[in-house]
């Protein structure tokens, strides 16, 4: 929306808004925020609202604890599912200092320093998300069961899929939070649903992730169902990727088509060879692992291929001339400003080294079939198997702890918070 402060003010008293939601993020990229009236606003543009830091997931310790939360007005929007008089607004905070430096360890201002290090590249990325997510049924005491809301398949339409409604009142809850949708649809397994949102800069991109999944819990729960972003639901069903699609172009050009494909082979490169040091956060739960690896297309392997969803990195056939780069090893538990800052700093890499991937891999990879010529694959006998990702959390932790790409970005306090801290409950949204 691109509103400013006074802006902001003149929309509170015109909208009938009663609260304020800001709104910051710790280090596993779960929504914190604390609720301010009106009339503190303006005090809060000028010089933030305290909070304790040592409350949160990888930030500081008691000793110095005290960090101001300062508005962004150019991300505010109007919680729909709350009621329309007396209205209640949310906006994302930078995280500073009481002097009023940014504050190191605030994921979006990770991210934004990712994206000042792709500018010294001459590069942009421009990044577009698909986040599924699993409906399931409440029991009578309101808590979430692992009963599918229904048993529809890949695409399917009503009757089988009931999950068209609620896909339609999440799209136009995400439209009026300012999100504009490309595609909503059933996915492989039992009640499982993906909704696909236009690509944007990277911040931007991160924000609407952060917003989607807050969205579809709430207006999931006002439909007395419960939405699940963990990696595998369902044991034996298709897991939730939260699939990442990066394109580039030169800094400075807006047209399509303008050289940026000229980068992909060396941001692909860059992404391989850092892929294993990133997994932590881009998969940080143990259910993670269960579903790389775990058929029905989550890769295991690490290699790039044309058009190959059994692939880590896939590049989609397009009628267009822009390609892209889909990443499809990330899940929706990720949080999406360091997993964008690992992605972006990966590419850089791969282009100021001038780094070249290896072939590319048509074989189909998924464990359902494995690779043998009876599986369809069409590889030269002497093909050799990628490497593999990391096969546990326990192992994605250790490459992490010991990796100096890693804590070149992300402070060693966020790697000691997964170690340390971990339980699934965390991440429920």
């Amino acid at each position: 929306m691109n509103y400013t402060q006074d802006e902001v003010l003149d929309f509170i008293k015109e909208e009938d808004v009663k609260f304020i939601k800001l709104a910051f993020f710790d280090a596993f990229g779960l929504q914190k925020n604390i609720s301010i009236m009106p009339n503190s606003l303006p005090a809060a543009f000028e010089n933030g609202v305290s909070f304790d830091a040592s409350a949160i997931d990888g930030f500081e310790g008691p000793q110095k604890s005290d960090l101001f939360l300062h508005p962004d007005p150019s991300t505010i929007t109007i919680l729909p599912w709350r009621p329309s008089h007396g209205r209640v607004i949310r906006m994302y905070c930078d995280i500073k200092h009481s002097g009023g430096s940014p504050y190191e360890k605030d994921c979006r201002n990770i991210l934004k320093q990712a994206v000042k290090k792709a500018a010294d590249c001459g590069l942009e990325l421009i990044f577009g998300s698909e986040i599924e997510f699993y409906l399931f049924k409440l029991d009578e005491k309101g808590n979430p069961t692992k009963e599918p809301l229904d048993y529809a398949g890949y695409m399917d339409s009503s009757p089988k899929d009931k999950g068209e409604n609620i896909r339609r009142n999440i799209c136009f809850t995400l439209q009026d939070m300012g999100i504009t949708l490309e595609a909503s649809h059933h996915e492989e397994g039992p009640g499982q649903n993906e909704i696909d949102f236009r690509y944007s800069d990277p911040l931007t991109a991160a924000d609407n992730c952060s917003t989607f999944k807050w969205a579809v819990g709430s207006t999931a729960a006002v439909n007395g169902l419960y939405a699940d972003f963990s990696p595998k639901p369902l044991g034996n069903a298709s897991g939730n990727g939260f699939h990442i699609n990066i394109s580039a172009r030169r800094l400075g050009n807006t047209a399509d088509g303008d050289g940026g494909n000229d980068f992909i082979p060396q941001i692909v490169a860059g992404l391989l060879r850092r892929i294993k040091e990133m997994t932590l956060f881009l998969n940080p739960s143990p259910e993670s692992y269960a579903r790389l690896g775990g058929g029905h297309k989550a890769p295991d392997y690490i290699c790039w291929g044309t058009a190959n969803r059994s692939a880590l990195i896939r590049i989609p056939e397009t009628n267009g001339a822009d390609k892209r780069i889909e990443l499809r090893s990330p899940d929706p538990l990720a949080n999406p400003y360091t997993s964008f800052a690992l992605i972006i700093n990966a590419a850089c890499e791969g282009i100021k080294e001038g780094l070249v991937p290896p072939e590319s891999v048509s074989a189909d990879l998924s464990r359902e079939t494995g690779f043998s010529p009876s599986a369809g694959n069409t590889e030269p006998h002497d093909f050799k198997m990628p490497e593999k990702l990391p096969q546990s959390l326990e192992e994605a932790r250790k490459i992490a702890a010991d990796s100096s790409f890693i804590k070149s970005i992300i402070p060693e306090s966020f790697i000691d918070a997964f170690s340390r801290n971990y339980t699934q409950d965390k991440f429920h949204f």
